[in-house]
């Protein structure tokens, strides 16, 4: 059984590090991120996703580095293998991961994913290396990130044929990025026992109620969402009301457990330890079908 099936959620760290859409540096640092590690942990949230690309390789070093100074908890570290253009040669996902293993201190890693497919070369000569990785240690299981449902299943055959299980994918999803249900692709994941990881599973902030059309979030992320933030309103105004009425949790509590109801895992980010106990506020309870069913007519304009 794979450890994911044991997991409610995780903390994803595409915010820790430099980078332009989430301002690392400006408003929160390193000191800021070992509290949300440590908080995390407090917190009963055991798995951690990161990547390559994330911050440049700089926060697989931060969490290489807060794992150290607490090696007495389990913690399972996911990763994920950039395919560039210039990555042209299966055979360097084996190199990248040894480079993964270095920034995180770690003699191999819990899961392995391809970070987004990579055509011209097939999906099937990528599944090899990454089937190799589990072959030599380097990785206990491995997933996919960004594929479409049509994509999951070559790459799910393809490690077939050499003997390994595709444990996970890892979509955007949340209840203002509801695409990958309305698609098909949660479905096949619960059908052939894919455990779905979302990511961005708060908006990547929208449903945080910080933000409206008069006070929009700054750099890009205001691009993703243009136009929505209006009808965004509404939605976190019900979830403020659900909340208010399960005694007192959060709008991104709510948001994350229905996540969590329709059979995610979410991996929200945090930059602070507070937002890292809230975070994890949305585990231990669910919203009753009533009220999953509720939240998703109020968001069933969000198909993207």
């Amino acid at each position: 059984m794979s450890f994911l099936s044991q997991l409610e959620m995780g903390l994803g760290t595409w915010a820790w590090g430099k980078g332009v859409v989430w301002g690392f540096g400006k408003g929160y640092g390193d000191k800021d991120l070992r509290e949300t590690f440590n908080a995390s942990l407090e917190a009963g949230i055991r798995l951690i996703d990161t990547a390559e690309v994330y911050g440049d390789g700089e926060s697989e070093v931060f969490v290489g580095r807060f794992l150290k100074e607490r090696p007495e908890e389990k913690v399972y570290v996911a990763t994920k293998f950039a395919p560039f253009p210039y990555r042209f040669r299966a055979s360097v996902l084996l190199k990248a991961l040894q480079s993964s293993l270095k920034r995180l201190g770690l003699p191999c890693v819990d899961l392995y994913q391809m970070h987004w497919p990579s055509p011209p070369r097939s999906i099937k000569a990528w599944m090899e290396p990454l089937a190799q990785a589990v072959k030599e240690g380097l990785a206990k299981e491995v997933g996919v990130s960004n594929f479409s449902r049509g994509q999951m299943l070559r790459a799910q055959e393809a490690l077939a044929s050499h003997g390994v299980a595709l444990s996970s994918t890892q979509m955007q999803y949340s209840l203002v990025r509801r695409g990958n249900e309305f698609n098909g692709l949660l479905d096949e994941c619960k059908k052939t026992g894919v455990r779905f990881i979302a990511y961005s599973p708060l908006g990547m902030g929208m449903l945080s109620g910080k933000y409206s059309p008069q006070n929009p979030p700054s750099g890009p992320r205001r691009l993703f969402y243009w136009g929505q933030l209006g009808r965004i309103q509404a939605l976190v105004a019900k979830l403020r009301e659900m909340g208010e009425a399960r005694g007192g949790k959060t709008v991104n509590q709510v948001a994350l457990n229905w996540v969590l109801c329709k059979g995610g895992l979410p991996i929200p980010g945090a930059k602070n330890a507070v937002q890292a106990r809230e975070n994890a506020g949305a585990m231990g309870w669910r919203l009753n079908e009533a009220e999953v069913a509720e939240l998703d007519g109020a968001s069933r304009h969000f198909r993207g």
